[in-house]
């Protein structure tokens, strides 16, 4: 689903390097154990709300950035060159 992938792939280049081993696994378990991608979407927007074992501090994250308070152009996934690049 091309929101899911814009939504989180800029969610994660943005997020992930300075996540915790137990908010990586929480997002691991976010994106993997859904069945339906949409649901996360809902969830991420706010549409629907969470069920408790999805409710935890990293989908707090992800409905932040689904806010997009900066108005950000969020048009289509990042290049994958940022996973190369050194941590700042």
């Amino acid at each position: 689903m091309l929101e899911n992938c814009i939504l989180l792939s800029l969610f994660a280049k943005e997020n992930l390097a300075r996540m915790s081993e137990e908010q990586l696994n929480r997002y691991d378990r976010l994106i993997n154990e859904p069945s339906n991608d949409w649901d996360i979407y809902y969830w991420a927007t706010e549409a629907k709300p969470t069920p408790v074992e999805f409710d935890t501090d990293v989908m707090a994250m992800l409905r932040e950035f689904a806010k997009n308070r900066n108005r950000e152009q969020r048009l289509r996934q990042p290049d994958l060159e940022y996973l190369f690049e050194p941590s700042r």
